[in-house]
């Protein structure tokens, strides 16, 4: 598998150096940490920080999100590895403005030990520090056990959510209130038609058939629950939808926002097809689509493949979710 790259050791770092130049007016890399990126413009006094992070390889998430209406900063890690406790630290200190931090990130176990730490040493430096983590893939663990699911493209609702009630003046508790609740009604499956390569090896990470695909693979290539033959795109939009709907209650009248999410070589072609079918099937039971996303929001690489996410709102949530945002890979006006 083909990648125009240097040094593979080198990817991270040298995307990084890209990024910054080409995105300055949005973000700068902290001098102490290189793989520390904070916004120029959205730290305030008496405003919450918000940080996200997490491994690389997953674009636009989870660079892509620092700016207004989104996240202050960001920690960087390896190709699909978690970042270490230091930039997380260092981008903690400096989108601090007096009025606490928080930390968002998919559900994974080096994240969260990661991250733990970086909370605990923020603590000591008196910075308040509270964690949502994200938990929106209905393929990782049965309903009841919720905690134990993965973050996937939820992670960009999520994101939006707590950066539009920082924005907004929300107070820390608050902030962790309705990210909670915005988490809490967010659901996520995907599916992978091809897999993806990381620099280092440059070989497939997983092995499908020509005519194969596989239904609630993770981000990372994690196994998913069903592996069969390829499918039509209604027949497979259907099968993600109808996991996600017995998962979280949805009724006539209900209003939601809609993710279609490419995992990074799914043309749109495709992806507005999956969406004309999500659409059909939510119209049909009478669910009010509030917004929708038709994209690449959190990628991997470049697996083929796609995943659908519906996240139910009530008037706060559709009141974030509309708000503004301006950051170097998603505007919203």
């Amino acid at each position: 598998m083909k990648k125009l790259i240097n040094n593979p050791v080198d990817v991270v770092d040298e995307m990084l150096e890209g990024f910054v130049a080409a995105h300055k007016n949005y973000v700068r890399q902290l001098p102490e940490n290189k793989r520390a990126i904070v916004s120029v413009n959205t730290v305030r006094p008496g405003k919450v920080g918000v940080i996200i992070g997490g491994g690389s390889g997953h674009k636009p998430a989870f660079i892509g999100y620092v700016g207004r209406g989104v996240a202050d900063g960001v920690a960087v890690g390896n190709i699909f590895a978690s970042p270490p406790p230091d930039p997380v630290l260092a981008a903690t200190r400096a989108v601090n403005g007096g009025a606490g931090v928080i930390y968002l990130y998919g559900n994974y176990a080096g994240d969260c030990m990661n991250f733990d730490m970086a909370a605990e040493l923020a603590a000591m430096e008196g910075i308040r520090v509270e964690t949502v983590r994200v938990t929106d893939d209905v393929a990782s663990a049965p309903k009841g056990e919720e905690e134990r699911r993965r973050g996937i493209a939820g992670d960009f609702f999520i994101f939006k959510i707590a950066g539009a009630a920082a924005e907004r003046g929300y107070d820390l508790d608050n902030v962790v209130r309705v990210t909670k609740l915005a988490n809490d009604n967010t659901r996520s499956m995907g599916v992978a038609l091809s897999p993806c390569a990381v620099p280092q090896t440059c070989e497939p990470s997983f092995i499908l058939g020509e005519d194969e695909m596989e239904i609630g693979l993770g981000v990372h290539g994690e196994p998913g629950v069903r592996r069969g033959k390829l499918e039509p795109a209604d027949k497979v939009a259907d099968s993600l939808l109808d996991h996600i709907l017995d998962d979280i209650s949805l009724v006539k009248g209900d209003r939601v926002a809609v993710l279609i999410n490419g995992l990074g070589a799914t043309p749109y072609l495709e992806l507005y097809i999956m969406y004309r079918r999500v659409h059909q099937r939510l119209t049909e039971l009478g669910v009010d689509i509030h917004r929708a996303y038709v994209g690449e929001y959190v990628t991997s690489l470049e697996m083929g493949g796609c995943s659908v996410t519906v996240m139910k709102l009530n008037d706060e949530l559709a009141t974030l979710v509309d708000d503004p945002a301006d950051c170097p890979m998603f505007v919203q006006k």
